[in-house]
């Protein structure tokens, strides 16, 4: 009798590295890992060989890069949805793509059954099965740190070492990241308490600020309906865009933020995240909308940016609500073309010019020189009507503080003051 499989999400890293075995004694599973190349720089034939040879009976690699950035990337940065002003959801936006390719893979394999290293404390654990039920409801879910009796990183060390798993992680070296095309995350060690300045050390993409050139470097991104599709004059697909970027930015320690999160799960969490290229096409992004945008829609747009981020935050990307907002945000791209200069200077990526043929912006009539288009006589009455209910409503405090004693009319009150009301 064939044994029943388990598609476990697989990274090579410690966690899922020790659950191979760990489901294979606890549940004598068939086990099938899944590492999802999602931009992180690994040897992806060395993480297939080390599944095969730690116990897994078939290993994949699926490159998901280019739908990552088109279908998950581009959304969330037409949307200009950040995560509490810091957080640019790298992970969060990779864990929905992440746990489909699982249900894929589990469908292909006849496996009813998924299994993650997620913690029961972090967020990860949220966006991968709330996709899994979103996509197979009938899929099990296994989440092993739930229900086994490790507790801690050092403890999964002791038990890899112990079934001569090959692991990088040392009690010294205990960070845990993740890393993909748009980021990567730095958590505990000694980040755990925020007192703690976090060390140059942390950095793996980006330089620190102080180490980057003395002098600015300069990018033209050109966008069209709000997607980026050139750098410096060079049409680029998706993935070989935000490799270029992420090397600007890296080389001039752009993007790294430290910052103290509101987990889902309830508490706060402090992380450090590099996101080179994402932050130079968040800050251009933004500034060409400035250009373009109605003050009405850039209002609600921002908005919305706020409930896109919260919802990816949440893992609840396949929801109506999320896909209802994405129409509306792609609806208020469609005029977003045009061009931005960066300037990238010892950590900052700062717009300095922008250019669109949709732009709302008029020299005729923003000129403080002399114009034929705008009678500036013309603001007084519009100040009188906008200023009108503010006025009303003073009149009316005055008379009611006047008590029995005045007698004048509101409207007659106005009229003394140099108004008329129609």
């Amino acid at each position: 009798m064939a044994k029943e499989k388990v598609v476990l999400a697989y990274s090579g890293g410690l966690d899922t590295s020790i659950i191979i075995p760990w489901l294979k004694e606890n549940y004598n599973y068939d086990v099938i890992a899944v590492c999802c190349d999602a931009g992180q720089k690994e040897d992806f034939s060395a993480i297939r060989q080390k599944a095969l040879d730690t116990g897994a009976s078939k290993a994949y690699v699926l490159d998901i890069r280019e739908p990552f950035i088109t279908d998950f990337i581009w959304p969330t940065l037409k949307a200009g949805a950040i995560y509490e002003d810091d957080y640019l959801l790298g992970t969060s936006m990779a864990r929905p793509l992440m746990a489909q390719k699982l249900v894929e893979v589990a469908e292909e394999e006849g496996a009813f059954v998924i299994a993650h290293g997620c913690t029961g404390k972090g967020n990860d654990q949220v966006r991968f099965e709330t996709t899994v039920k979103a996509l197979n409801p009938a899929i099990k879910i296994i989440a092993p740190w739930r229900i086994w009796e490790l507790t801690s990183r050092e403890e999964c060390i002791a038990y890899a070492k112990a079934h001569h798993v090959q692991i990088q992680q040392t009690e010294e070296n205990i960070y845990s990241r993740d890393e993909n095309i748009w980021h990567m995350s730095h958590e505990g060690g000694n980040l755990e308490n925020p007192w703690n300045q976090h060390k140059d050390n942390i950095h793996v993409l980006s330089v620190p600020p102080e180490k980057a050139p003395d002098e600015p470097e300069y990018v033209e991104i050109h966008f069209e309906n709000g997607i980026p599709t050139q750098v410096n004059g060079k049409e680029l697909g998706p993935v070989d865009l935000l490799l270029e970027l992420n090397a600007l930015g890296s080389a001039h320690g752009v993007g790294t933020v430290d910052i103290v999160e509101n987990r889902l799960v309830g508490m706060k969490s402090r992380g450090v995240y590099e996101t080179p290229g994402g932050t130079i096409l968040f800050h251009a992004h933004k500034s060409l909308e400035k250009l373009i945008l109605d003050r009405d829609t850039m209002q609600y747009k921002n908005i919305v940016a706020q409930k896109w981020a919260q919802l990816v935050y949440d893992g609840l990307w396949f929801t109506p609500l999320r896909e209802a907002i994405q129409a509306f945000v792609d609806k208020t791209q469609e005029l977003v073309d045009g061009d931005v200069r960066m300037k990238l200077y010892k950590g900052t990526a700062a717009a300095v010019a922008t250019r669109s043929p949709h732009s709302l912006y008029s020299e005729e009539f923003a000129t403080f020189s002399k114009d034929e288009v705008y009678k500036q006589s013309d603001a007084e009455g519009f100040i009188n009507l906008f200023s009108l209910p503010l006025k009303i409503r003073a009149i009316q405090k005055q008379v009611s503080e006047g008590g029995a004693e005045e007698h004048e009319t509101l409207e007659r009150k106005v009229l003394k003051g140099g108004d008329f009301i129609c």
